[in-house]
């Protein structure tokens, strides 16, 4: 995402150095501060980021409290935070992760580990304002539906049809962003195969939606949609969503532990069901999820 605003917070002058040594050339643009007090104002009195890179451990206000009230502050709390520290117990990452910090480093770290998980921070950034601006396409479009049945297939059609849905909701971005992701969860997961140590090497090498097609172009997949039942009960929407897939064990997935805390992937179930719905149950064996979400109407 050529042009992302970072904010990196550290009260050490060397890591800032070495932060922004490791992004350079990546077309950021960095603002680097010493304190959580520092990060807050700018925060606040409107400056704009895309993320934040945050130190866990500083002198003041450290950096839990720093995402404590990023995450309680409405127009703040899109904004991905990266938590770095030396803090490795997994008690101590499993504290960062409750209060949202969905990316974290342990130092020391490798430039392409700091890389690759801030890219993935704007990759989700960037999937907000795609879907902000299909949103708008969509609006009234499904304004009266009752109940209804889709299918998609594409990656394309996934953001298609979250777009159209989330139109219905009382928060549309919210919405959009937890139905593309289960919706892409089971056309890249149920439907194609592709599990999450399959994309994480994908990310990686920049070609996971190029196998995404690929493997859309096999004949054996030909046939294989996402089937996605609507239906709106008094204020609320109950939307299923189901694959044609064997399943997978969704339970390590609907909170992220601290062993895949580390990785670029691995988030977007998380997040649907922290941000996005009211619920959200996948049955036994995970080849369907069911949400519900508070309408406008």
């Amino acid at each position: 995402m050529s042009g992302a605003r970072l904010l990196v917070v550290d009260d050490e002058q060397i890591n800032l150095e070495i932060i922004a040594e490791y992004l350079e050339g990546q077309g950021f643009d960095l603002t680097l501060v010493q304190d959580g007090e520092q990060a807050l104002r700018l925060l606040t009195e409107g400056r704009s980021f895309d993320a934040v890179i945050l130190d866990r451990m500083m002198p003041g206000l450290d950096g839990l409290e720093v995402l404590r009230r990023i995450r309680h502050d409405q127009r703040l709390r899109v904004i991905p935070v990266v938590m770095q520290t030396a803090a490795t117990g997994h008690e101590q990452v499993a504290e960062a992760l409750r209060l949202g910090a969905y990316y974290y480093l342990t130092k020391p770290y490798h430039r392409d580990a700091l890389v690759a998980v801030v890219n993935s921070a704007l990759d989700m950034v960037r999937r907000r304002l795609d879907l902000a601006r299909e949103i708008e396409q969509y609006r009234g479009l499904l304004v009266l539906l009752d109940e209804g049945q889709f299918r998609v297939r594409t990656l394309r059609e996934a953001h298609a049809l979250a777009a159209g849905l989330s139109t219905l909701a009382v928060d549309p971005a919210s919405a959009a962003l937890g139905l593309v992701e289960l919706l892409i969860n089971a056309i890249e997961h149920g439907n194609l195969g592709i599990d999450f140590y399959d994309k994480a090497g994908l990310l990686a090498a920049d070609r996971w939606e190029q196998e995404v097609e690929a493997r859309l172009a096999l004949p054996e997949n030909a046939d294989k949609y996402v089937h996605t039942s609507v239906r709106r009960e008094d204020r609320r929407l109950r939307i299923c969503i189901r694959d044609c897939g064997p399943g997978f064990d969704w339970r390590r997935f609907v909170e992220l532990d601290a062993s895949r805390a580390l990785h670029p992937n691995g988030r977007g179930i998380v997040v649907a069901r922290h941000v996005s719905f009211r619920t959200l149950q996948f049955n036994d064996r995970g080849n369907e999820v069911v949400v519900t979400l508070n309408t406008i109407l």
